[in-house]
């Protein structure tokens, strides 16, 4: 890795020079105020403590503590830095700008930080080789919830630098930001990665394992969760803060969830659960809120209420709380009370649907229909409501009531799908509650929550019945028997407006808040109510106005108010709804609520209310120390209705809550970021929103802009990273506009705010002196057109090439290639740039030297000990996905025609130019017409009939589906049309999968018969298939099993099926000596064997490339046919971009492409029908996606072609596979050595690749020897044996090849679980708890490498 250190002599030397009146133009550069003597000078001293700090020390420095003087002296050194940036007008080294991005960031100030790290981007071409600028990078992403980009600069990090000592922090942070984007599965393996790390980290393991039990009930999966928590509570020494956050969430939870019990004992249990919490977190007003919703839904009124008070009393006032409150006072007939709790609901969080709804509820049962209709106007405006249409349904008809009212005529009433009120109960009801009255002692759970509920109502519909209609339309409120307090024991303590005045009326108050002020809320005092003087948020003063003096539009300005009331942009994190209203989330958003705590989990340090993206906030902490606050999954209402999480995060507590036990990341690290935030002043830069008490930030400005992105800044352009052509942040303005200008570069520099490809985008292209475009990954450099050594020697420049351009003509040939990983790791060694003026020239160290000169270059090495860094050679840049094809296609050429042979005889088959088409990179899919009748195949052999009669026990794996139309892709509802394409997993028997094929197709024959009594004859199979799509597009949708990988690997019990397939052509044979797949030496299920599938009609095969981008083969055995859509391959990273905006996982997710989406972006898409017989060859990495039109069986397998071009793929989506934490199913490395000892390669651009892979992992493994043998670690012989499996990493799944970590328990028991060295490492540094086990004598693999040469040309081509 290369060293990120400056020149600071040089930094010293010139900052001590005068910079005359120039200096006293640096106000904002010198952070700290101080005077210019202070900057004069670094001493030798300083600049060695400066030398050691970068941003690997972000969240272990404690700045705020015991590190004022670690505090000054980076202050010091940003004001040397921009003085000597200033004086030289940006002219200098990018080194400077580096380093001054890691100061910056460890002073917390984000704004200067994202802009220096941006500079140093624009200005070194291989900035991808310091893992401590992409670790910052990273850092400041993530702070922005720009996740996106977050998560590229991490997955650089590791790739570069798998040894990165802060590699437990970015697989926390890596899970952290999975789990927001619902990405489970990768937010798991990530959580695990860093629990299996010794390495110190921002949060305890006990912390990390409260995430991965929260990530269960995230899922759904409560037991889980539950055995997760109640284990992580066993812990010896948890923090009582945990222990209170676990407690509080595993409280939660059993009140919310059915699947843990009678609704009796989970209520006990739950509230054990939270007066446990509060035992070890008195303060946690959280915990009371929960505690009070818990007393509340089994009646405990004055507990709940208690529970509230506590609620408000220790925390910030939530509009959850509040909200809640209203919903006991109107259950106990105090309209007052409740209209005060409500109005402080909604003034807390404007967008508070369920607020607006019971507020709307409690001003139509005092027959203020106006005032109802505005506040069910608020409520449909709110992206958290659900039940928009019933509340247009009920405004419509007050609307009609209010007109006849005013025409003098009568309204019938609302027809029967309309909502009524709540308190509205039918004699049947009111027998019913007569009926459980009588018994009251006898009733179960069930029906006691009932009688609670109709007593409720029977007390609103008699207070509704007192209410007479005043002519002005104003409904006035008799006295209900409360004077000063609570009358009975049902009753709540009121407020002093209440019972003061026991028949006032919900009158208006005058617009006061039309121009975008808030009327301020003082506290008001309370006669004998829970709430101390000076507590309460806001104040009715016993009016609430018409709707518009709350909705003021998206300029919500907090009041002045002495309680320090919180602004609107002050959003709650859930919904709540209330057993007045179902709030609950439609089905097909499952995650769209979420409490910004619980997708969190834990949050330490000092932090405020932010307002987040989603009408989500961070649950605050209550005082200077360090805090933990985790909540639910989704709050439930109170009739059991969850509120589901949402995928997006608060902003302030992104992840934030990482924070560090210290000072320097301690506070919150967000910024407000939503749609109604609005630029204050004339600030111009991204603050450092949160500081710790009494510290001023450097600079301030609000921001606007859409969640998790980082957006424009007054005239700072930061673009949204919401899609995949967006920019990245561009350079944000500091304090000093001088300074601001030299950052962002000169006209001159391509570096701009919004306008440079080179510093807006993440990873851009790089910008080089030539046309070529940046590789999309390491193995680009080895070109499909390769010259010789020599003009790849006299071509060497300063430019980076890119395999997919036109212009790749270079191969790379010596050890500019030889870095792409740490010697350590034993990854296929191909690069993606070209040697430039600082890296060795291509040919200074040749691919063709003998096994003892790589093994002599490779001596004492390893003399130090295991080494984190790359010591032989320089690395490859991460791979990329590629740039979209350029110029893009007009839109007349993006339905082209499918390439097709129609075959007529067995000697069309075996033809060899039909292999060349098939191979032929140009043709990303073939379709072979009519082969099975040419071969005379027996594919009556693969029908579901012989397939029971053969093995009808034989395992299926079934995905049930939702029926669609080929070309859509609807959500459940049929609402919207997307990208995710789920389906649930299970598992049946060929003989049972083959019943419900049969039984589907004879209730389609049923259907079909009564349809023909109706309609026209639709005899033809897919014009039926097609109108049930029709007729089903919108929903809601049939639910189908497709049955999937039926594995045929098992010769004995296929033995006529596979041979049948022996009649095939050999270069789509299962097994061939030119398929690469049968070197591989073992079992690979699906790719070097053959798997069956079982349709029925809409069966789909979700969007995917190959594994490792191997070629396919596919047979229709019949008798249906099946539908194909195809993409080519250097179309594949417009698709990766599509899926991240779509919030998919490109490699593992489940997507099926919108294609009008495509054609929007010029991507060409080949559309045809398979029909029985048919086979179909998809080339080396093309994307496509399949469904069936009627009732067919398919069978499938892998095959790798001897060209160059299969291997380039394979190994780039090798690579790829790497960065993205996905194991790649082929192991390249041991395929390659494979290779080399079977066969006789006489392509020369094939024979470079594989030489070069031999050539990189022979020199890993050397250097490996040489520092273990140096470190005193012993290396045990371990044979392979026959048909051994290539091995991969129990822990990341990295390919390990030849030499093995297995720990002293595994060697002992012989289970032999495989480590990678990395992984090995972190479990403990010096590998003493593990054996290295060796798998091959180098002398064998000498032996190899230099017996693999490039063979001759043979004559002619065989098929």
């Amino acid at each position: 890795m290369k060293s990120c250190g400056v020149s600071l002599a040089a930094a010293a030397a010139a900052s001590t020079a005068s910079f005359g009146d120039e200096e006293k133009k640096m106000a904002a550069g010198k952070a700290s105020g101080q005077s210019e003597e202070d900057f004069a000078s670094l001493t030798a001293e300083e600049r060695e403590v400066l030398s050691g700090l970068d941003s690997r020390l972000f969240g272990f420095l404690r700045l705020h503590e015991d590190g004022a003087r670690t505090k000054a002296l980076l202050l010091k050194a940003v004001g040397c830095y921009e003085s000597l940036i200033l004086k030289a007008e940006g002219k200098v080294e990018s080194d400077f700008f580096c380093q001054l991005g890691h100061f910056n960031l460890l002073l917390e100030d984000y704004p200067k930080a994202l802009s220096a790290y941006q500079r140093y981007y624009s200005l070194q071409s291989d900035y991808w080789k310091n893992a401590a600028f992409l670790y910052g990078l990273g850092l400041v992403y993530f702070h922005y919830n720009a996740f996106q980009w977050a998560i590229k600069a991490f997955r650089e990090v590791l790739y570069v630098d798998p040894s990165f000592c802060r590699a437990k922090e970015i697989h926390l942070r890596l899970g952290l930001m999975f789990k927001v984007n619902t990405d489970f599965e990768s937010s798991l393996k990530h959580f695990q990665l860093a629990l299996i790390d010794c390495n110190p980290c921002t949060l305890s393991n006990a912390e990390i394992r409260f995430h991965i039990a929260h990530l269960y009930e995230t899922q759904r999966k409560y037991h889980s969760a539950k055995e997760a928590y109640e284990q992580l509570l066993q812990t010896e020494n948890l923090p009582a803060q945990v222990k209170a956050t676990v407690l509080q969430q595993l409280g939660w939870m059993h009140h919310t969830v059915d699947q843990l019990g009678d609704k009796a004992t989970k209520e006990n249990y739950a509230i054990q659960c939270l007066q446990k919490s509060l035992e070890a977190d008195p303060n946690s007003g959280q915990s009371w809120y929960f505690l009070g919703r818990c007393y509340s839904s089994i009646g405990k009124v004055q507990d709940a209420f208690i529970s509230y008070r506590q609620s408000i009393d220790k925390s910030e006032a939530s509009a959850d709380t509040w909200c809640s409150i209203g919903v006991l006072y109107q259950q106990q007939n105090q309209p007052m009370d409740a209209l005060q709790a409500y109005i402080c609901a909604v003034q807390l969080d404007h967008g508070h649907a369920a607020a607006w709804m019971d507020l709307g509820t409690l001003y139509e049962s005092c027959n203020q229909s106006q005032d109802a209709i505005k506040c069910y106007l608020n409520a449909t405006r709110s992206k958290n409501c659900s039940n928009t249409s019933a509340l247009a349904a009920r405004i419509k008809y007050l609307q009609n009531t209010l007109d006849a009212w005013s025409t003098g005529h009568t309204v019938s009433h609302p027809p029967v799908q309309q909502p009524v009120h709540t308190w509205c109960l039918t004699p049947q009801k009111l027998q019913h509650l007569e009926q459980l009255r009588a018994n009251r002692n006898n009733l179960n759970p069930a029906q006691k929550l009932m009688l609670e509920q109709l007593e409720s109502q029977f007390v609103l519909m008699q207070q509704h019945q007192q209410v007479p209609m005043r002519q002005t339309g104003v409904a006035q409120v008799r006295s209900t028997g409360i004077a000063n307090g609570p009358t009975a024991d049902s009753s709540l303590p009121t407020n002093s407006v209440s019972g003061q005045q026991p028949q006032v009326a919900l009158t208006r108050v005058p617009n006061i808040t039309q121009h975008g002020i808030r009327p301020t809320c003082p506290g008001q005092p309370m006669a004998n109510g829970p709430f101390p003087a000076g507590s309460t948020p806001c104040s009715t003063a016993r009016t609430l106005g018409s709707t518009d003096t709350i909705l003021i539009g998206n300029n919500h300005i907090t009041g002045s108010g002495s309680n320090g009331n919180v602004p609107y942009l002050q959003r709650n994190a859930l919904t709540l709804p209330h057993n007045r209203t179902n709030l609950t989330s439609s089905a097909e958003e499952p995650w769209k609520k979420q409490l910004t705590n619980s997708t969190q989990g834990l949050h330490k340090g000092q932090s405020s209310h932010l307002a987040g993206p989603n009408s989500e906030r961070p649950l605050s902490s209550t005082g200077p120390s360090q805090h933990l606050q985790a909540a639910g999954t989704g709050i439930q209402n109170q009739n059991g209705h969850p509120t589901m999480p949402s995928n997006s995060v608060t902003q302030g507590a992104a992840l934030n809550h990482l924070p560090s036990h210290t000072a320097t990341s301690g506070g919150q690290q967000g910024i407000t970021l939503t749609k109604e935030s609005k630029p204050s002043g004339n600030t111009s830069a991204v603050p450092d929103s949160n500081r710790h008490s009494g510290e001023t930030p450097n600079s301030t400005a609000s921001v606007e802009g859409l969640p998790n992105h980082v957006h424009q800044v007054t005239a700072d352009a930061v673009s949204s990273p919401s899609h995949g052509d967006s920019k990245s942040p561009g350079l944000l303005s500091s304090d000093n506009p001088q300074l601001s200008a030299l950052l962002m570069g000169k006209a001159n520099n391509n570096v701009g705010t919004g306008t440079c490809d080179k510093v807006n985008n993440i990873h851009p292209t790089v910008h080089t002196k030539t046309e070529n475009s940046v590789a999309s990954s390491p193995s680009s450099a080895i070109s499909t057109a390769t010259p010789s050594p020599k003009s790849t020697e006299q071509t060497t420049t300063n430019s980076v090439t890119s395999l997919n351009s036109p212009h790749s003509g270079h191969v790379v040939n010596g050890d500019a290639l030889e870095d792409s990983q740490s010697p350590i790791k034993t990854d296929p060694p191909l690069t993606g740039h070209k040697p430039n003026s600082q890296i060795i020239p291509s040919m200074s160290v040749s691919i063709y030297p003998s096994s003892s000169e790589v093994l002599k270059a490779c001596r004492n090495l390893g003399k130090n000990g295991l080494s984190n860094s790359s010591i032989l050679l320089d690395k490859c840049p991460p791979p990329r996905p590629p740039p979209p094809p350029h110029p893009p296609l007009p839109k007349d050429k993006l339905n082209p025609p499918t390439p097709s042979i129609y075959l007529e005889n067995k000697r069309d088959a075996f033809f060899p130019p039909l292999h060349q088409f098939c191979t032929n990179p140009n043709n990303p899919v073939t379709v072979i017409r009519g082969l099975a009748g040419a071969l005379k195949l027996d594919l009556g052999l693969f029908s579901t009939k012989t397939l029971v009669e053969a093995n009808n026990e034989h395992l299926v794996e079934v995905r049930t589906q939702l029926l669609q139309p080929s070309d859509e892709n609807w959500d459940p509802t049929g609402t919207k049309k997307i990208w995710r394409c789920e389906s649930s997993k299970s598992q049946t028997t060929i003989a049972k999968y083959a019943q419900y094929q049969a039984s589907s197709f004879q209730e389609s024959l049923k259907e079909e018969n009564e349809k023909k009594s109706h309609h026209k004859d639709h005899s033809d199979n897919e014009s039926t298939s097609s109108d049930n799509s029709g007729r089903r597009r919108k929903g809601p949708f049939k639910a189908i099993k497709f049955g999937t990988n039926v594995d045929l690997s098992d010769d004995r019990k296929w033995k006529l099926q596979l041979h049948e397939l022996t009649k095939l052509p050999a270069f789509v044979r299962v097994v061939s000596a030119g398929n690469l797949l049968s070197h591989v030496g073992h079992t690979i299920l699906g790719m070097n064997t053959v798997q069956l599938y079982m349709k029925v009609p809409g069966s789909r095969t979700p969007g995917h490339q190959e594994n490792n981008n191997f070629c396919s083969v596919n047979i229709n055995i019949g008798p249906g046919d099946c539908e194909w859509f195809v993409v080519p391959e250097n179309y594949w990273g417009v698709m990766n971009d599509f899926c991240e905006r779509n919030n998919m996982n490109f490699l593992m997710g489940s997507w099926w492409p919108n294609l009008e989406d495509l054609y929007e972006a010029n991507v060409p898409v080949y559309r045809f029908i398979q029909r029985p017989g048919d086979l179909v060859w998809i080339n080396a990495g093309t994307v496509h996606w399949v469904q069936a039109i009627g009732w067919c069986n398919n069978i499938a397998w892998n095959v790798g072609p001897l060209t160059a071009c299969q291997y380039k793929l394979s190994v780039e989506r090798y690579e790829w596979n790497k960065l993205q934490s996905v194991k790649s199913i082929v192991p390249m490395v041991h395929l390659s050595w494979n290779i080399a000892r079977n066969i006789k390669v006489s392509d020369p651009k094939l024979f470079e690749m594989i030489k070069y892979c031999l050539l990189r992992t022979l020199k890993q493994c050397q250097t490996l020897r040489e520092a273990l043998i140096a470190a005193g670690k012993e290396i045990a012989w371990h044979e392979r044996t026959k048909e051994e499996p290539a091995h991969y990493c129990s822990i990341c799944e990295v390919e390990v090849f030849n030499l093995l970590y297995v720990t002293n328990e595994s060697n002992s028991r012989k289970t032999y679980i495989v480590h990678c060295l990395d992984c090995a490492r972190k479990i403990s540094g010096n590998l003493e708890n593990f054996v290295v086990l060796e798998q091959y004598k180098m002398e064998d693999l000498m032996q190899v490498y230099d017996q693999f040469t490039l063979a001759p040309p043979l004559p002619s081509s065989l098929s």
